[in-house]
């Protein structure tokens, strides 16, 4: 007999930020200096995105903010070393190396956008920052423009690191991580304190 449940895990705007964040990247990413209008406004909108969920870390639901999943990285090591060896606990919000990789992709995506904003500013004298960069543009410009193509690659390569996380998680624990973030379902075990983000298994 099936010992588990349905319990809502993430709320909309955990979902909605999700997939459009997922979106915005993707068409930045590959518009680049093709398609620069596009390119910005994909931009903006992933500004947008982020000052939102970061509100959101700090008023949302219960595993949407972040005392729920940011852990000391001792916890953080350990957990990866028991995912290595197939033991990682389940958790029903962020895991431990999820809620670093949350804060990581933050923090990158803010030094990219930033490097973005100069580089806009600086180049095209358009944007936010122009006003800033009038008399200082190329020296500016072509330091930005390492930075930006540095940060985005780096995120991209944490997101490649997010997936790989969630392919491997989904195994270990037999549940579909993407469905959940899709539907906003996790199973939990009715016996299990659902106030509690950690669920032993």
């Amino acid at each position: 007999m099936n010992n588990t449940a349905k319990i809502k895990v993430w709320d909309p705007v955990v979902r909605l930020f999700h997939w459009a964040l997922v979106i915005s990247f993707s068409i930045a990413y590959a518009t680049e200096e093709d398609w620069l209008t596009l390119h910005a406004w994909a931009g903006y909108t992933v500004l947008g995105l982020l000052l939102i969920r970061i509100i959101w870390g700090f008023i949302g639901s219960q595993h949407a903010r972040f005392r729920d999943f940011i852990y000391r990285p001792k916890t953080v090591i350990q957990f990866l070393k028991d995912t290595t060896v197939f033991k990682a606990k389940r958790y029903l919000g962020h895991n431990p190396a999820g809620g670093a990789m949350v804060i990581l992709l933050m923090v990158s995506l803010l030094f990219t956008l930033f490097t973005g904003l100069v580089v806009y500013g600086a180049e095209e004298q358009s944007g936010p920052l122009a006003n800033l960069f009038i008399s200082t543009a190329s020296a500016w410009g072509d330091a930005a423009e390492d930075a930006h193509e540095f940060f985005a690659n780096f995120t991209l390569l944490l997101v490649l690191f997010h997936v790989l996380g969630v392919i491997v998680e989904s195994f270990i624990h037999k549940e579909n991580l993407v469905s959940s973030m899709i539907n906003g379902f996790k199973e939990k075990n009715p016996n299990q304190n659902s106030n509690s983000n950690q669920v032993n298994q």
